[in-house]
């Protein structure tokens, strides 16, 4: 059998020669194999809508049938030009292409500029392991200024049973959708006026985040981390001096031009990408010893950086987001225990927000292009060095990524598994010798002389947003007690019970739980299936003889009813399940 990507780029000419069948006059783009499947770009006379991918599907099945043969010809550019005449962005790519001959593929009436491989033939392609999927807008080139097109995307297996299994776990992540479930919960919300890519939390959901940073927090400053706070602007002058104009311009905001608001105005601000120069300002407002280090600086910071329209997907990509931003600064001699210190931390904080299974990449230098680095050949030596040891003394596997590293150091990554599998990146640890450099930051050694502290960034959540979107996602909206915005919603039968459902409600808030008391005109019934929509841990009915045995009835979420039990047995088991946090 052919390979699976040979099958998905054969698959693409197919999906294209359908649709030349079903658009006469079409204008096609690139079709390559990608991930998972393929897609096809193209320019028509219309839109495309989803009633439009039965239609093509059916027809690449019939063509499929017909047992097609995949020929490959070699023509010279003036052939080539010839016969891709009315269709311009293949005479676009033509005119690029070097070199005398241009190797074609020919399917039936369909013709594509490609180099293969292809299957000989499409009695090669099982009809029933490819599914069209979506339309999508997609600029020609990637470029904005180009023609925008319309491209059709298409799962792609070897095997019926891998596209069915892909399609389950498809459904599956629909269901946990971050953005559809935000809004059922009423989480948080993205409103165009306000701005894209600019979420704004619902009461509910900034009930979620405060839990998410307070735990984080309080387990930092537990740990030996000094909490600051930095401003979210900052001098232009000090963002060219950090590197950040030079190293990542395309991802920051314009300049706050000062002279156009007040002409004595001599200095131009900027939004911050990053925390870490206000973190170095904090290390170098007074001399340091040996003696004050590891020096751990901790801040929840919002962030602002410039990410395209098109890339923007709730709370996982966003403009503006919140960091548990930390940098220490140390000695060389103490690196090694800071770097597996922060590993240590980073796996207990992930386990206590249900995050069990994790991958581990190392991000290195690319030694061939050391323009884009700041930094000498040594200080990143000793960099990647470091934290590779760390890595390495704790036995933990990972994988080496060449030039993945950020501008000013190596880092460590953790990627996440959720309940349904998907890999989602989270968590940062950098090494940095460049802007102690840079800001000439020193301390005093144990011999009066002054010495380079060493730099580690780290983000253990990484961007709050991100994190929350996964744990949404992971969790489909039904968290945890210890999580859930709201953990208990106490309903009375009738009118006469409600002095007793909020004596329930008082005694719950007194043990710093979060309680309401469903108290509308509404039957219990109607009552009950709010609070299971709303996924909320427990459900408490009080009634005559709740109020009576001073109980209450428990409804627990994907249980249901599980009985009568009494109000203060009952406070001591939900503190415990509390307190485990699970």
């Amino acid at each position: 059998m052919a390979k699976l990507e040979t099958i998905r780029h054969s698959l693409s000419h197919i999906m294209a020669a359908a649709v030349q069948e079903l658009f006469p006059k079409a204008k096609f783009g690139i079709g390559p194999a990608i991930d998972n499947g393929f897609y096809y770009d193209f320019e028509l006379k219309r839109s495309l809508t989803p009633e439009d991918l039965p239609k093509i599907e059916k027809k690449a099945k019939q063509l499929i049938k017909k047992g097609l043969a995949f020929k490959k010809r070699k023509i010279s550019k003036k052939e080539a030009q010839k016969l891709f005449k009315g269709q311009p962005y293949k005479l676009e790519l033509i005119k690029e292409m070097k070199g005398g001959k241009i190797h074609v593929y020919e399917t039936g009436d369909f013709i594509d500029l490609c180099k293969g491989p292809h299957v000989k033939s499409t009695k090669d392609l099982p009809s029933d392991v490819f599914k069209l999927t979506k339309i999508a807008g997609a600029y020609w080139k990637g470029s904005e200024k180009n023609q925008m097109l319309q491209r059709v995307y298409a799962l792609a297996f070897s095997s019926k049973k891998e596209l069915d299994e892909f399609l389950k776990k498809e459904a599956e992540a629909e269901k946990r959708d971050h953005r559809k479930l935000g809004k059922k919960l009423e989480l948080f919300m993205i409103d165009e006026e306000f701005g894209q890519g600019l979420p704004l939390w619902l009461p509910k959901g900034a009930i979620l985040r405060k839990i998410v940073m307070d735990f984080a927090l309080n387990t930092y400053l537990n740990r030996g981390y000094e909490l600051v706070s930095t401003p979210h602007i900052a001098n232009l002058k000090l963002w060219k001096r950090s590197g950040h104009t030079d190293f990542y311009k395309e991802s920051m905001f314009p300049p706050m031009r000062m002279k156009e608001i007040a002409k004595e105005e001599k200095d131009d601000y900027q939004l911050k990408p990053m925390n870490c120069p206000g973190h170095v300002k904090i290390y170098d407002s007074k001399i340091r010893s040996y003696k004050n280090l590891p020096l751990r600086l901790t801040e929840m910071g919002t962030v602002y950086r410039y990410e395209r329209s098109g890339t923007l997907h709730g709370l996982i990509r966003v403009r503006s987001f919140t960091q548990d931003d930390a940098h220490i600064f140390c000695t060389p001699e103490q690196l090694h225990s800071e770097i597996v210190d922060m590993i240590d931390l980073t796996k207990y904080i992930l386990n206590s927000f249900g995050f069990k299974e994790f991958e581990i990449s190392l991000s290195i230098r690319d030694s061939k292009k050391k323009k884009e680095y700041l930094g000498s050949d040594k200080d990143w030596k000793l960099a990647e060095k470091a934290l590779e040891s760390a890595l390495k003394s704790k036995k933990l596997s990972y994988t080496r990524y060449i030039g993945e590293a950020v501008f000013y150091g190596p880092k460590i990554d953790f990627l996440v598994s959720d309940a349904i599998g998907r890999k989602w990146q989270l968590t940062t640890i950098q090494v940095d010798f460049n802007f102690p450099e840079k800001f000439n930051l020193n301390y005093i050694d144990n011999k009066g002389k002054k010495k380079r502290p060493i730099m580690l960034h780290r983000a253990l959540l990484g961007s709050l947003e991100r994190f929350i979107g996964v744990l949404i996602e992971h969790y489909e909206g039904a968290f945890p007690l210890w999580l859930s915005p709201i953990q208990f919603m106490i309903i009375p039968v009738g009118s006469k019970h409600r002095s007793f459902a909020k004596k329930v409600a008082k005694s719950l808030k007194e043990q710093s739980f979060r309680a309401i008391v469903k108290d509308e005109t509404e039957t219990v019934s109607k009552k009950i299936r709010e609070g299971e929509i709303q996924k909320i841990p427990y459900l408490l009915v009080v009634g005559d003889k709740e109020m009576k045995s001073q109980s209450v009835r428990v409804r627990k979420r994907g249980k249901g009813d599980i009985g009568i039990i009494k109000l203060s047995k009952f406070l001591k088991k939900v503190k415990i399940e509390q307190e485990s946090k699970k």
